[in-house]
């Protein structure tokens, strides 16, 4: 199939007064019947467009669904509230139980009933754990959560153990200096230089294949929104949220895995040990020679990996 193929862009799903903006890719007539939908979840500042090797190379039965996440894309970008901050008028915590009740909701309102599969990278893979888990917990399980070198949240309070002494040492301060506007807005407009972009991709695509000026665009053009920098403080001071592990560890679903063998910030290593300790990771495939976004980077190995596992039946 072709790649660049068909995905309408609808008008903007309206979520708790909040515009969201997704897209769809239509099922075609296989002579099988409608075969479900998948719906694919972006990683911490990507958005839907970050989808555009995958999201029309899919099996053809199935209904593919994409969604900007609340703070990212062309979705809105509502005034971040950090723990401990008064409530304003329109504000939002940025968390992963935030954009997992985006998800539900999504799911409910939008995408017609039936099978339903997740697929998600970085922050998206484990907004979809943290959503199939309660779906589950609700008696709704999906068919099946396809992971892509899922966040671990390295950061998180509950790994701090883990970290050189000197980041546990310097962790108050980092934790006081982040919630700080005047320091991260500055902060936020060095990053979002084209010139940043570009370093930080050929550490996520370490092939260096796909790394273009589209991607760099796909990138900076919601950097650039007014209250772009609302969603980034709330991301980098959430440090004491979800870990995957407490998902996997409940999940009966079926999870299958996806990981960059040179990613530079989710250890292939970390998701190994996943796959051995929690029956409901069903296979992990580690691809040589790439990165954090390998659907993305190679979409020619990715894609025949997903459209397999999307073809099973539980």
């Amino acid at each position: 199939m072709d790649a660049s193929g068909p995905a309408s862009p609808p008008d903007p799903w309206i979520w708790e007064t909040h515009r969201i903006h997704w897209i769809h890719h239509a099922a075609t007539d296989t002579g099988q019947g409608r075969l479900g939908s998948v719906v694919l979840i972006h990683g911490f500042g990507a958005c839907v467009s970050h989808w555009r090797h995958t999201m029309a190379d899919l099996n053809p039965g199935l209904d593919v669904y994409a969604l900007d996440l609340l703070g990212f894309g062309a979705s809105d970008k509502p005034r971040s509230r950090l723990s401990g901050e008064p409530e304003e008028a329109g504000s939002v915590r940025y968390c992963f139980d935030l954009w997992a009740d985006q998800v539900q909701a999504f799911l409910k309102e939008v995408v017609p009933a039936g099978p339903v599969q997740l697929i998600g990278n970085s922050i998206g893979a484990l907004v979809a754990l943290v959503a199939a888990d309660r779906l589950q917990s609700a008696g709704h399980p999906i068919r099946q959560v396809v992971l892509i070198d899922c966040a671990q949240r390295n950061l998180d309070e509950r790994r701090l153990s883990s970290l050189p002494g000197w980041e546990r040492a310097s962790r108050p301060l980092v934790k006081r200096l982040v919630r700080q506007r005047w320091l991260l807005t500055p902060l936020f407009r060095f990053v979002g230089r084209p010139s940043f972009i570009r370093q930080v991709l050929a550490q996520a695509y370490p092939s260096g294949a796909n790394l273009d000026d589209e991607l760099v665009q796909i990138l900076l053009k919601p950097a650039l929104d007014v209250g772009a920098v609302e969603s980034f403080r709330g991301f980098v001071n959430l440090f004491e949220d979800h870990l995957a592990p407490d998902h996997l560890a409940r999940l009966t679903v079926p999870v299958r895995m996806i990981w960059g063998a040179r990613d530079p910030w989710e250890d292939p290593a970390e998701a190994q040990h996943w796959a051995d300790q929690f029956s409901c990771i069903e296979e992990l495939v580690v691809l040589e020679g790439l990165g954090h976004c390998p659907h993305d980077e190679d979409p020619g190995r990715v894609n025949p990996i997903l459209r397999r596992w999307l073809a099973l039946t539980p």
